[in-house]
């Protein structure tokens, strides 16, 4: 359960963040709100505290909640925050719901009740809280927590799609790829790929790429595809790093240019992921060119590891699949 307890104290930021987002229901201007927005954290728990006092109203308890949880005008305290989700949530406020089902799972607050925060998880995705669909969903993939029910996964992980969620909306592009609860519709996952490509997703932004580059689901546009392959280049991702790479080696959708296709290969070997093409292309150049791309990539691979890049050429990592068609 190590990875899913990774995957939880990551949700645990965002739920907070999104209920640092929401706005109470009244029409009155939320003060408190707009005090935390504003930094000023002994601001928003004083109106928030007056609005509880005056109006028992449940966004401010949750609030305060993530007032106490993270530290932000009050000392860090998990057993008062969990003590004002729990009021928050039992009114109904599905932010305070998600955010106290992460403390049971993680113990924070109080000792660990993953039933509890399972239950409370469930609640707050049936009132359209978007992360707790997607965190519901990799539950009913993983089938430790709650019974495996694939079909069950893919409608939470729709909900969340739907909402604009960039995680949900990559995971569920897999799930039309494979078919996966869902009959398989190539054109419905690329559309999901997109959408979180254009979002910043790096994963959607390679396999989106691919898919431009493939004309699979989608126009083909090897223009386009090296777009996306580049974003995910430069945010670190070894796969776009070498797909982007091919382009360049190949011309294909972008102006070829060796030195570029060799240094991105060299940076994308560097985080695990060879290719054999890019390999024997490289062994094929100009000294001088390689030579140049080798410094090109020095800085980027110093960051990666700071002993220091290996030498061109080693014996090669095991190749990673590409389901990018090469020439």
């Amino acid at each position: 359960m190590n990875a899913r307890h990774n995957i939880i104290a990551a949700i645990v930021a965002a739920a907070l963040a999104t209920s640092a987002a929401a706005q109470s229901s009244s029409s009155e201007p939320d003060l408190a709100y707009a005090e935390y927005q504003r930094g000023r954290y002994v601001g928003a728990f004083k109106e928030a505290m007056r609005r509880v006092e005056q109006k028992n109203d449940p966004k401010s308890m949750t609030l305060l909640g993530e007032l106490y949880a993270d530290g932000l005008g009050v000392p860090n305290d998990d057993k008062k925050a969990a003590e004002w989700y729990k009021l928050a949530a039992a009114r109904g406020d599905r932010e305070a719901m998600f955010a106290l089902s992460m403390f049971k799972m993680t113990g924070r607050g109080g000792p660990a009740d993953r039933p509890e925060g399972v239950r409370l998880l469930t609640e707050a995705a049936k009132l359209g809280h978007v992360v707790g669909a997607y965190d519901l969903a990799l539950l009913c993939l993983e089938g430790q927590l709650v019974p495996q029910d694939i079909n069950r996964a893919a409608e939470l992980m729709r909900q969340a799609a739907d909402a604009g969620n960039p995680q949900a909306q990559y995971a569920m592009a897999t799930f039309y790829k494979e078919g996966r609860g869902v009959k398989k519709d190539l054109e419905e996952a690329a559309r999901l790929l997109g959408a979180a490509a254009r979002a910043g997703h790096t994963d959607a932004e390679v396999e989106y790429g691919i898919a431009l580059f493939n004309g699979t689901g989608v126009v083909k546009n090897e223009g386009a595809a090296a777009g996306y392959f580049l974003k995910a280049a430069q945010k670190g991702s070894a796969p776009g790093q070498n797909r982007l790479a091919l382009m360049y080696a190949t011309g294909r959708g972008i102006k070829a240019d060796p030195v570029e296709a060799a240094r991105w290969h060299l940076i994308a070997r560097a985080g695990g992921d060879n290719d054999p093409y890019l390999d024997d292309f490289m062994r094929n150049m100009k000294p001088a060119d390689l030579a140049m791309a080798e410094n090109k990539a020095k800085p980027w691979i110093a960051r990666m590891n700071p002993i220091g890049p290996t030498p061109f050429p080693t014996a090669p990592p095991q190749q990673t699949k590409s389901l990018l068609v090469k020439p």
